[in-house]
Order: C-alpha cells, then sequence, then structure tokens
C-alpha cells in the first residue's frame, strides 16, 4: 500500500508568522529518505497553506511523483495544467471550513468535472476523485474518465475518536452524544462501508485510495481493506513530527501501514 504525504500543515505553521520557515520544500528528501511514495498538496482557492509559488518549486524540485489536490474551479484547473503534477485530486471546497468536510458530489457536479478531466488528461495529468464512500456517486465517477477515486475517510475516523478518547468538543465530531454500544456499532458499519465501496471501484476499474483523519491510532483497520491501493495523510504526521521529527514520524506510519 502506497503512502502519499500531505505537507500543507508545514505550509501552515510558516504562514503563521508570515514569514519564510519552515519552507515545505525542505520536507520532499526527507519524505524520500522515511519511505513515502509521493508528496500530497492541496493548492487552494483562498492560498491558506500552499502557494502558487510552493506548488511550482514543489512541481519542479519534488524527487517523488506529486498528488496535487485542487477544486474543480477552471482558474485553478488551468493552474494545474500549466504545474503538471503526477496526479490532480479533485476536491470540494468552501471557504469557511477548517478542513474537508465531505466527498465531491459528482453526480451534481458531473459537467464541470468531466470538463476539468478533459483538460487534465490533455496535459497528460493523472486524475483522481475524492468523495464519501457512497456507491452513487462511485458509479458516476466511473462514467467521468477518471482513473482512481479516494475514499473520505472522515466520519470512520471521527467515530474512531469518539470512541477511543476522552475529546467530546471537536468541531467535527458529531458522534459524541452516542452511547457507545451504539456508536461501536456505527463505527463497524462505516468500516464495512467502506470495504463495500472499495471492492464496487475495484469492479469498476477504478483505482482505490483513502484519506482524511487518519493517524496512528485509526489506520490499521484502513491498510486491512484488500483493493485499497493507497492512502493520503498529512495532519496526524506533520503533527507527530512536532515531537518525533519529520522523519521518524513517516517511519512510524509507513511500519504501521506495513504490518
Amino acid at each position: 500500500m502506497k503512502l502519499g504525504i500531505n505537507i500543507d500543515h508545514i505550509a501552515t505553521l510558516r504562514n503563521a508568522r508570515k514569514i519564510n520557515e519552515p519552507d515545505p520544500l525542505m520536507a520532499l528528501h526527507i519524505l524520500k529518505e522515511a519511505g513515502a511514495d509521493q508528496v500530497t498538496i492541496h493548492l487552494r482557492e483562498d492560498r491558506r497553506h500552499i502557494t502558487d509559488f510552493d506548488a511550482k518549486r514543489i512541481c519542479e524540485n519534488s524527487f517523488l511523483p506529486v498528488n496535487m489536490e485542487c477544486s474543480i474551479n477552471p482558474e485553478i484547473i488551468d493552474i494545474i495544467c500549466t504545474l503538471k503534477p503526477h496526479r490532480a485530486t479533485l476536491v470540494p471546497e468552501k471557504r469557511e471550513e477548517v478542513t474537508t468536510e465531505g466527498g465531491l458530489d459528482v453526480i451534481k457536479f458531473e459537467k464541470e468535472i468531466k470538463n476539468a478531466i478533459d483538460k487534465l488528461h490533455a496535459n497528460d495529468i493523472e486524475v483522481s476523485l475524492f468523495i464519501d464512500p457512497d456507491f452513487e456517486q462511485i458509479k458516476k465517477s466511473a462514467e467521468t474518465g477518471a482513473e482512481m477515486i479516494e475514499l473520505h475517510t472522515g466520519k470512520y475516523a471521527n467515530m474512531h475518536l469518539a470512541l477511543n478518547t476522552n475529546i467530546n468538543h471537536t468541531p467535527f465530531n458529531v458522534f459524541e452524544n452516542m452511547d457507545r454500544k451504539t456508536l461501536k456499532k456505527e463505527l463497524e458499519l462505516e468500516l464495512k462501508l467502506l470495504k463495500d465501496a472499495t471492492i464496487l471501484g475495484n469492479e469498476l476499474e477504478l483505482e482505490v485510495a483513502a484519506g482524511h483523519g487518519l493517524n496512528y491510532q485509526n489506520v490499521k483497520p484502513i491498510t486491512d481493506i484488500k483493493g485499497i491501493v493507497e492512502l493520503n495523510i498529512g495532519h496526524s504526521i506533520i503533527a507527530n513530527s512536532v515531537f518525533l521529527g519529520l522523519k521518524q514520524a513517516i517511519i512510524q506510519m509507513r511500519e504501521l501501514i506495513n504490518e
């Protein structure tokens, strides 16, 4: 199973002081040394972390394939076509959100998504669609021409957090008021949904990745799902790098995935 490291929050830390360090570019050789398979960055419309300058330097200098997350905004797609990363992962965006809150609605935005995919393919850029583990969304994704889907694991991650910690105040977690028995059952159902979604994606000849909210505590059940070929993990690894160093934080995640 491949591991993509999202380094957006290195830029978040830099931007907190509006200076030039830490520089996301400096992470690239560490990612390769530590066993990462790709670097993932999100060029948001509001540029809250990764900037155009960051994206350009990373695409030009990365030792690893670059997976660039982006919205379906035509102006953003044009930028991605100029930068020519290995892959573009199309995601939904809302200006007020703290982090991506759900999957792309491929059914609602089919025309816009197909237009974006046509542009990206014309520039030899592979395309993945970041979607919820919803069967109708997966079926529609297979009709767009995208090579891959990335299943949104945020609901699973939030359930796991509510069940296994005392944290009950996160704004992303709507499950803290469930009793433990109900929550455990719902977590098992969500995990089964991710498994079934992966099977369907594979049957429709889509590569299947997964990501969002994955960390050292909840990643193992996801790595056990046959058919998922790649995980994209960012916040947890960058957060742990504060204490462990980036290389060791990646190595520990790599070891968990390889078990």
